[in-house]
């Protein structure tokens, strides 16, 4: 009897009619349909877990849109999860529409999701090497297990391997995508895939992978308990590779057999988005299909699928300003048939029309095809599921927030830019953040392009479909976005292990506006700060919660208790520094001068008002860089680094630093002491090159210093010099080596202290100062508004 035949006998009442498919195959989906409509089964069997059903008529529901997937998560543990992804041109989905819009019975057969999720977690315990099992449902045509020697078989692989093929995709375009759906027999593609996959199963067995046997034992029972209540008008729909073993003929007893004593957890499960970069391989789900983009054109495509396929491509081509005419796209279907021919393909596939687009409409270059992959072949579709579908509590309040906010996910990453003296804006704001410090990153910070103000901030925003899983995950935390950010800001709180931790936290707090979680953060921040005798740390921890105060202001949080922290950090770490400082080798000095940065910055921010009865911090800092810039012990690094801070706030006279500069290069420093003043003065992105180039007196001095260290010492100098002036502009560098080349007094004008160096005198030049004047009216508009004064004027008069 041949496989048409047997097919046929199949349908008038010898068994189940079994469809395998692959997984998100275009090919398969159609074929799906024209074998449902002509056999018209009493009920359709799919492949996937038995739980879902119960969540089969949201399928129905207007506001499904796929991509989709099903999602199974432990309830003791949302993030251990399994998913079985649903494109709209996926064979199982079409079943699923198939049999809702004629109102006949759909249920999933495969092992049920409690058994999968417990194998999944014995498999993240005993797993220490490699790749990880991956999840049931995700992985292509039925989860292949591995062959012999442990190798993983890809039956498509070797079926285009047996045919001559080196690429399994562009063999399964030929043989199924590029034909019709069963021309006159709907089952005859079943039939033959079912009799090369029947060969592939006598040649490689279950590749020796119990679990699939397991599989396959819990689908026959429900193929029988089906038969059973509906007789012969039973279709299954499953992976292709698994058909052989859903035809065998064994016994009740023996498929139980297999099944008793699997491990168990509680799962719950319900829909959510799925994205076409999800489907893809490269996505690291290994769904089956490495251009879901593509396959979804050929599904829906109604004709001329080619044509329409490289009109899609002119059109992204040219939204990038690229020069694509209605002749490039003529000129590419012509090639891509013309390939298609030389290469005895029945149609042109993807090979073709990405090498026609090349050709006709890139040039010849490959950049433009890296955005086609991205955007069209692979594809940002982020799939829909109705507000009914089941969900954790902090889904659905996150879900509220997403539309009250209109902050719609998108699989499209795209940047937000936020002004946080707007209302919505600063929600939106409090949510990312919050969404954030549960671990849900939705949004990222970015560089903003316009103000750097507290008042804005910039996002760059991408949903993945994992995300749900975090959402789930996070649900531990509260029914609430608000609640649960507070609950895990708490707690995060506690488990801290440096102070370092508690003030980012406490900077996180308030960005997030947590006003519950806040005096939780700052108890604890105040009894790991006076526990902690580590200038270091101290001084690390002050610009964070410096920074945070300046968040009050935009975001009406009240700072009052922060503040106080903050200024008696900032006392602790002016009575420690100076010790601290002592005896230092030269990493741990570059070390503390990059904290003795950060603390002046912060204590600039901190500002001169007395902060909680502590005096006048900025005062009190002076007196702490007058003691590290004239302490012998102190490094060089931080004491140059100390003279420049003071010089910078006029703290210090240009005089009074040229003479600590010059005694600190003088012959009897040693070379490499100088060398590191230099570099705390000048250095360390400090803008000391400008300084250079505007004080010829200092940098008079360095070269005098520098010509005269001796040839032993130069080379050990050498590399600091090196990084140190290294990091000036280049204009900078240029300007620097053009005033030493020409060398002082030869620009005619004389320092404060009367010698010859150019561009300082005891007095104004007016001369000079009044050559800009009218560049400088030019600018503000003087010029335009005195004429204007002069018109009204006269008006006046001769009215």
């Amino acid at each position: 009897m041949t496989g048409v035949e047997q097919t046929a006998g199949r349908a008038a009442g010898a068994g189940p009619v079994l469809l395998g498919v692959r997984h998100h195959g275009p090919g398969s989906a159609r074929a799906v349909r024209s074998a449902l409509e002509e056999v018209r089964p009493r009920v359709v069997l799919i492949e996937g877990p038995p739980e879902a059903d119960a969540l089969i008529p949201l399928a129905a529901d207007e506001e499904m849109r796929p991509p989709v997937a099903l999602l199974a998560h432990a309830v003791d543990e949302p993030g251990h999860s399994a998913f079985w992804p649903l494109a709209e041109f996926s064979p199982e989905w079409i079943a699923l529409q198939w049999a809702l819009e004629h109102h006949v019975p759909a249920r999933f057969i495969d092992l049920p999701a409690t058994h999968t999720l417990a194998w999944g977690r014995q498999d993240d315990e005993v797993a220490t090497e490699g790749e990880r099992p991956p999840p049931a449902g995700t992985a292509p045509d039925g989860d292949t297990g591995p062959g012999p020697a442990g190798l993983r078989i890809d039956p498509l692989g070797v079926l285009a391997d047996a045919a001559g093929y080196d690429d399994p995709e562009r063999w399964w375009e030929d043989v199924v995508e590029h034909r019709g759906a069963g021309e006159g027999d709907a089952l005859a593609p079943f039939t033959a895939l079912e009799e090369a996959m029947s060969a592939l199963r006598e040649t490689y067995g279950s590749g020796g992978h119990d679990r699939d046997r397991v599989r396959e034992a819990y689908m026959r029972l429900q193929v029988r308990a089906a038969q059973r209540e509906f007789e012969d008008g039973v279709a299954v729909v499953c992976g292709a590779w698994h058909v052989p073993a859903l035809r065998q003929k064994t016994t009740v007893a023996a498929d139980k057999a297999l099944l008793k004593g699997l491990p168990k957890v509680r799962t719950d499960m319900t829909w959510v988005p799925w994205t076409h970069r999800r489907l893809a391989r490269t996505s690291g789900y290994g769904a089956g299909i490495d251009s879901p983009g593509w396959y979804g054109h050929l599904f829906s495509a109604p004709d001329r699928p080619v044509e329409r396929w490289l009109t899609k491509v002119a059109g992204l081509l040219r939204a990038e300003d690229r020069i694509v005419s209605s002749a490039h796209v003529i000129e590419a279907v012509r090639l891509a048939e013309t390939l298609a021919a030389m290469r005895g393909r029945p149609l042109p596939g993807l090979s073709e029309t990405t090498d026609a687009v090349r050709a006709v409409m890139c040039e010849g270059s490959d950049v433009p095809l890296a955005l086609i992959r991205d955007r069209l072949v692979v594809g940002d579709e982020l799939g829909e599921v109705p507000p009914s579908a089941p969900a954790v509590p902090l889904q659905r309040d996150l879900t509220r927030l997403q539309r009250r906010l209109r902050l719609k996910p998108e699989a499209l990453e795209r940047e937000l830019e936020l002004d946080l003296r707007k209302e919505n804006d600063a929600a939106r704001s409090r949510l990312l953040h919050r969404l954030r410090l549960l671990g849900i990153a939705w949004g990222e910070p970015a560089a903003s392009r316009g103000s750097t103000g507290t008042f804005r901030e910039t996002w760059r925003l991408r949903w993945e479909p994992e995300l749900s899983v975090r959402v789930a995950e996070a649900g531990v935390w509260g029914t609430t976005v608000l609640s649960a950010a507070t609950a895990k800001a708490e707690a995060d709180a506690v488990g801290a292990e440096g102070l370092a931790g508690v003030t980012g936290l406490a900077e996180r707090c308030l960005l997030a506006e947590l006003p519950d979680a806040l005096p939780t953060v700052m108890r604890i921040l105040a009894d790991r700060a006076a526990l902690d005798t580590d200038v270091a740390h101290l001084a690390q921890a002050l610009p964070a919660l410096v920074r945070s105060l300046r968040y009050g202001d935009v975001r009406g949080t009240d700072t009052a208790a922060l503040a106080e922290v903050a200024a008696g950090l900032a006392e602790r770490v002016f009575v420690g520094l100076p010790p601290a400082c002592a005896g230092l080798d030269a990493d741990a000095a570059e070390e503390m001068r990059d904290h003795v940065d950060a603390v002046h910055g912060a204590v600039a921010l901190l500002g001169d008002a007395p902060a909680a009865g502590h005096g006048q911090l900025r005062g009190r800092w002076q007196s702490v860089l007058r003691v590290l810039s004239g302490r012998d012990t102190v490094p060089g690094v931080i004491r140059g680094r100390a003279v420049r801070l003071l010089l910078d706030d006029g703290q210090l006279a240009q005089d009074e630093a040229a003479l600590l500069m010059g005694l600190v290069l003088s012959p009897g420093t040693p070379p490499a002491d100088a060398a590191a003043w230099i570099e705390g003065f000048v250095g360390g992105g400090s803008g000391g090159g400008m300084l250079l180039v505007h004080d010829e007196r200092l940098l008079g001095l360095v070269d005098a210093w520098l010509t005269g260290v001796p040839a032993e010492a130069f080379t050990d100098v050498l590399p600091l010099l090196r990084r140190t002036f290294s990091a000036y502009e280049p204009g900078v560098r240029r300007t620097l080596g053009e005033l030493v080349r020409r060398g002082p007094g030869t620009g005619g004008g004389a320092t404060a202290a009367g010698t010859a160096t150019p561009g300082f005198a005891a007095d104004f030049d007016t001369e000079r100062a009044d050559a800009v004047l009218p560049v400088v009216r030019l600018l503000l508009g003087l010029d335009d508004m005195d004429d204007n004064t002069e018109d009204n004027n006269l008006a006046g008069v001769t009215g």
